[in-house]
This record gives C-alpha cells, structure tokens and sequence, in this order.
C-alpha cells in the first residue's frame, strides 16, 4: 500500500524502530506463516542471522530480545511492556522459546539470544538491516526459510519480493485522489485545488479510512505519545544498558514545577519543550512503548513541538478542547505529508543515511507541522520543513554502546528545538525560498550514500569509539 500517517506514525516498543520494531515485526511474519502452513509439529531446530547493523548494535538496541518475541508470534504495536519484561523473563531463565505460541499452539524449542548467529561485517546486498529465518525438522531438512530487511521506520521488506512490493506500491498510489512524490507535486496538488497540506493528505488517507477512523486514530496516536511521557515522567534511576546514564526527565519536571508554577510563563517554552523530547527518549532507552514518529530513535522530536503547538501557539490559551483536537490531526497530517517524501525519496534508516535520516526527517515533519497549525501557507509550510533538514545534513549515527542513549536523547530535544525556530522563520518569509524541500532531500540521500558506513548506527565510529563506555 502507499505510505500514510498510519504507516509513520506507529505504536511500538523501543529503543528502536529498524533494530526492535522492525525485527520484531519480520519474526512474527514468519512465525505467522509456520503456523499458517501447519508445518508447525515438524519443525525441530531454528536458526537466526543477523546481518550488517543488526548484527553490529543489535544487543544495545534489543534487536536480539525484540526478535525472540516475534518469533513467538508478538507484534511490536499489540505488546505491552509488562509483557516484554515477562516473557523475556522467561526464556531467560528457561532457554525455551514458545516458536509461534503467543496465541496458543506454538512449538517449544531450545533457544535463547545466545544461539543467533551474528555477522556484523556483512552487509547483504538490499539494505544493511538484513535477517535470516530457518527452520529444519528432526532429520536436518529445511522446513521453511526467509529473509527480511528492516529498512527503517520499522518497515520491512522480504527479499525476492522488493520489484513486487514496489509495483504494489506504485498501483496503489493510482488508488489516491491525490497521489505525489516529491515536495513540488504536493505543492502543485495544493494550488490546483486551493488547500494546505494536511488536507491533501488527508484526503488520500480517506481512500483507505472513513474521516472518523482517521480522526480518531490520530488522537490515539498523540494519547500514546501523551502516555509515554506520563510513564517516564513516573521513573526514576538509570537506563538500562550499562553506560549508568541517570533519567533527568523526573528532576526536571519537579524544578519546572517550582519555577513555572502554572505552566504557562512563555519564557520556559523551550525547557517544556526540552523535557517532553527527553521523557520519550528516556522511556524509549528503557524499552517502553513509544510511537514510531518516524522511528523510535526520534520518537521524542515530534511529541515536543506538538506539545509546543498546543500550549504555546497564539490562541491556544482560550483554545476548546475541539479544537485543540483539530490542531492535532492538522499538525499529524502535514508531518505525514513530508514524511511521505522521505519514504519515497530518500530514507528514514540511520543504518542506511546516518541520524540525518532519523532526527532530521523528525525535525523536518514537525516544522512543517508546526507551520501548518500556526497558519502557514503551503509554501511556508514547505519552507519549514527544508530549513529543518538543510540543518541536519551529514548528522551521523554514532550511539555510544549501540544504545539509543548518547547522543540520541539530548539530540531530540536540540533538534525539536530547530523544528520550531525553522517554523518561525519560514513564517516570517513569504515562502519563497532559494532552496526546496526536494533538493535538501536528494542531497541528505546522497550525503548518506557518501557517508562513511561506521557513522551509520554500527557504533564504529564517532562518539562511539571516542567516548569511554565505562
């Protein structure tokens, strides 16, 4: 299907959307299709591969843990926290995972995170996230075997099937009222028909939605993203993982609280905005369940300028809670819509662009959405969304211990931070600009082809082999 708000903008568990979400989702497509099949009962050993990226900073972002739940048939946006911790209890201590068995009728086996076999030098030829599922019966014969690519975002693609999923894909773009691919069909599609840009997108989402299902499910997107914070907000101590990196979010809210007593002096905007894209980073680090926004590693970027739209934009103050709604579904749709462009010409992978896939696509999808609630044209709205991104050109991803900790937490807040000055500038222009949207896009492409691989979440570069973990 094309790409819509729903496909960017999921819930899932964290630290990470390409190495947990991603991984997840492709081991219970397989364990899906065993069942399926029946061939269940004949199956007796199981082996897993990871390759490139996965392989290199799979341990440090639960790509190992998040797979073995999948294989027992858990999907990333159904599971609940509490049942991650439980079931990897489990197979902890028992060395048997239940192949498939999350609904009842799985087979048990003998293996744990141990058993996988990892090759973090070998980068397989479609993309640098690459997983291989196979499965044997008692006399070693092969019963059922696949491989996956988690190509960002928690996307995934199967190998043999790429020309189809992207013939499917180009059909079912001929299904959109309003179909577009780069920033300058949207644009022209905004002229033609006198509308922003979150109505453009929203009136290709209603060739798969009725208005109340995506309404609704873009409140529920942006309650998960209130509840992530809220749960984070609650936690206290260090992140898991071992680099004792301490929860701030916590002491920040209680000084906050002392110093802006009613939440609403204009000079803590941007230590509001701050602790919002920290609480996100920090539950996501800890395993907990955030909305891929594009992905896990920026999950806190567009919660925090959404947060900033509803209590700092003009008018909010006196806002109903309507349209307050209003302004969410706006904001969602028009970073939907830029999101879009980076799907289909670019990348949101930091294993594949580095973190200016990640953190700069996030920037650049809340500036636009920003731009949109606070009365932008189309223009500005798009000139929003270049400044961003034309500021996180050649970001690398370098995660010290291949944690989704140092520099990512911090980095989310400093690039929430860009989203809403990009917005105001551009709001101060008349949306003509020398630069556009789609030349920013192609140059982040390419500045990620160019880009040394050890700065693309291998941690085998950067901070990551210049900063001491212990």
């Amino acid at each position: 299907m094309a790409v819509g708000v729903f496909d960017l903008f999921s819930v899932g568990i964290g630290p990470s959307s390409s190495h947990t979400v991603g991984p997840m989702r492709a081991a219970a497509v397989f364990a899906g299709e065993l069942k399926d099949a029946g061939v269940l009962d004949s199956v007796a050993s199981l082996r897993v591969d990871l390759y490139g990226s996965l392989a290199a900073t799979g341990r440090g972002h639960g790509t190992m843990t998040a797979t073995l739940l999948g294989l027992e048939g858990y999907h990333p946006e159904l599971i609940l926290p509490e049942e991650v911790e439980e079931r990897l209890a489990t197979i902890a201590e028992s060395g048997v995972l239940n192949l498939a068995g999350a609904s009842g009728g799985g087979v048990e086996l003998p293996y744990a995170v141990e058993d996988m076999v990892l090759h973090p030098l070998t980068v397989l030829p479609r993309h640098t996230n690459g997983m291989k599922f196979a499965v044997a019966d008692a006399e070693g014969n092969t019963v059922h075997e696949a491989t996956f690519f988690s190509v960002g975002g928690g996307f995934i693609v199967r190998e043999g099937e790429e020309d189809a999923a992207r013939q499917e894909l180009e059909e079912s773009k001929k299904e959109l009222p309003l179909p577009f691919r780069t920033a300058a069909e949207l644009l022209g599609r905004c002229a033609s028909k006198g509308l922003g840009i979150s109505d453009i997108m929203f009136i290709n989402e209603r060739a798969s939605r009725s208005e109340e299902e995506i309404r609704e499910g873009l409140l529920h997107i942006w309650s998960v993203m209130e509840a992530c914070v809220e749960t984070s907000l609650k936690r206290e101590g260090v992140l898991p993982g071992g680099l004792r990196v301490r929860r701030r979010a916590p002491d920040w809210l209680e000084r906050l609280l002392k110093e802006d007593k009613d939440r609403n002096d204009p000079k803590y905007w941007q230590e509001w905005v701050n602790l919002v894209a920290l609480a996100v980073n920090e539950e996501n680090a800890s395993g907990g369940r955030v909305v891929t926004a594009p992905t896990n590693g920026a999950a806190g970027i567009i919660p925090a300028v959404l947060y900033y739209a509803l209590n700092y934009a003009p008018g909010m103050d006196q806002a109903s809670q309507q349209d307050r709604d209003d302004v969410v579904v706006k904001f969602l749709l028009a970073a939907g819509a830029v999101g879009v462009l980076y799907k289909e010409q670019a990348s949101i992978s930091g294993a594949e662009v580095g973190c200016q896939g990640e953190v700069g696509s996030a920037s650049s999808m809340a500036a636009a959405g920003l731009a949109e609630v606070m009365g932008g044209s189309p223009g500005q709205v798009e000139n929003a969304a270049e400044i961003a991104m034309e500021h996180n050109l050649g970001l690398t991803c370098d995660p010290i211990g291949g944690l989704v900790q140092i520099p990512c937490i911090e980095r989310n807040a400093i690039a929430a931070a860009k989203a809403i000055n990009a917005a105001k500038m551009a709001l101060w222009g008349d949306g003509t600009h020398r630069v556009s949207l789609d030349e920013v896009i192609v140059t982040m492409r390419e500045t990620g082809k160019d880009m040394s691989d050890k700065y693309k979440e291998t941690a085998m570069g950067g901070l990551a082999v210049n900063v001491v973990e212990c």
